[in-house]
């Protein structure tokens, strides 16, 4: 919530857009901050001062707010602490060059870097791509939707945290995702926890919320249960080659379907 590019070249580097200065080879691991131009995603979190401030803290409580008086707790504890178990069940499947989208705090950007894999984090707050930083691992200020470096070479594409809901609109953010993703690459996708109904589709308006009376500006997100992910993944050119729950998490490893086809 909310690098390097891979195979490393100077065409990598002019991938990322712009003047280049986003695409690394490699040896740099530092925070560029290149204010994303994407769609209402970033305006929720880059610009919610709940979220910025529990990013500084490292602690919540937050939540997601809607009109109806539902909320949604985050667990901003966990996603700021070292990766867990069922973290480590998703890093260990990660091949090659990552890509992390919506990298929040960077726990998993960082264990990356730490044991020497290609790693990008990216994410629409610059109060998370400074604390990826400070975590050792390299991160952009930058949209999904935006340009990004090595499009359609990452090996491995991230979206954890519940990241699937990013813009309230996860069959295009499934299609952008597969555009990325290099042709034999897996897109590694956390779904809603267990228990959840696995046909579970919802679309929201929410807020960020402190608990208190604090809230950032209304944006767009999202939930998918195990198989509604499925279904839109397969809609986007995906097959689920892989499905597991680790400590009530879920998580689908999805790759291209066997014509080769993805969605861009």
């Amino acid at each position: 919530m909310s690098a390097l590019a891979p195979h490393a070249s100077a065409a990598a580097a002019r991938a990322g857009g712009r003047d280049g200065r986003d695409g690394t080879d490699g040896r740099e691991e530092h925070a560029h901050h290149d204010e994303p131009n994407g769609p209402p995603e970033r305006d929720g979190w880059s610009r919610a001062d709940p979220w910025t401030r529990a990013l500084r803290t490292g602690r919540g409580p937050l939540f997601l707010h809607r009109g109806d008086g539902w909320l949604l707790p985050l667990e901003v504890e966990r996603w700021c602490a070292e990766p867990d178990a069922a973290d480590l069940t998703v890093l260990a499947r990660c091949r090659g060059s990552v890509l992390d989208i919506g990298c929040g705090p960077g726990r998993l950007v960082g264990s990356l870097a730490a044991r020497g894999v290609p790693v990008l984090g990216i994410d629409v707050s610059a109060e998370a791509v400074r604390r990826t930083a400070r975590s050792g691992g390299p991160a952009l200020v930058r949209s999904v939707f935006d340009p990004l470096p090595g499009e359609g070479r990452w090996d491995t594409v991230l979206l954890m945290d519940g990241n699937i809901g990013i813009g309230g609109d996860p069959a295009a953010l499934l299609a952008r995702a597969a555009g990325v993703l290099a042709p034999h690459g897996v897109l590694l996708v956390e779904a809603a926890p267990h228990g959840v109904p696995r046909d579970l589709e919802e679309y929201l308006d929410v807020r960020l919320h402190d608990g208190a009376g604090a809230h950032g500006a209304p944006f767009p997100w999202a939930r998918l249960g195990l198989a509604a992910l499925v279904r839109l993944a397969e809609a986007a050119g995906l097959t689920a080659a892989a499905t597991w729950t680790t400590a009530a998490r879920t998580f689908a490893a999805l790759t291209r379907t066997a014509d080769g086809a993805g969605a861009a």
